[in-house]
C-alpha cells in the first residue's frame, strides 16, 4: 500500500503589531522550507505569505508564526482543487 502526500498551496494573512512588519518580515525569512514568498499588502492584514508543502508543514509553520511576538493574527487560506463539472 502506497501513501500519496499532496503538496498544497497556502496563503496566511498575517496582522503585526504597529511599527513591527519589518521586525516580522525578517522572523518569516528564518524558516524558507515551506516560505515560497513574502510580501508586504496593504487592506487588513500586513503581511500575505505564500506556503508550499503538505498540509502539516503548513500547520506546523503557521504555528510556528504564533511564536512571534509582534504577530497579532493569522488567517490562513488553503488551496483546493473542486471539481465544478465543466
Amino acid at each position: 500500500m502506497s501513501v500519496i502526500i499532496s503538496i498544497l498551496r497556502a496563503l496566511c494573512l498575517i496582522t503585526v503589531k504597529p511599527g513591527k512588519v519589518d521586525a516580522v518580515i525578517q522572523a518569516l525569512k528564518k524558516s524558507r522550507k515551506v516560505i515560497r514568498e513574502i510580501m508586504v499588502v496593504t487592506g487588513r492584514t500586513d503581511i500575505a505569505v505564500v506556503l508550499q508543502g503538505t498540509l502539516d508543514e503548513i500547520n506546523t509553520i503557521v504555528i510556528d508564526f504564533k511564536k512571534i511576538r509582534e504577530i497579532v493574527t493569522t488567517e490562513t487560506l488553503i488551496e483546493v482543487e473542486v471539481n465544478l463539472g465543466w
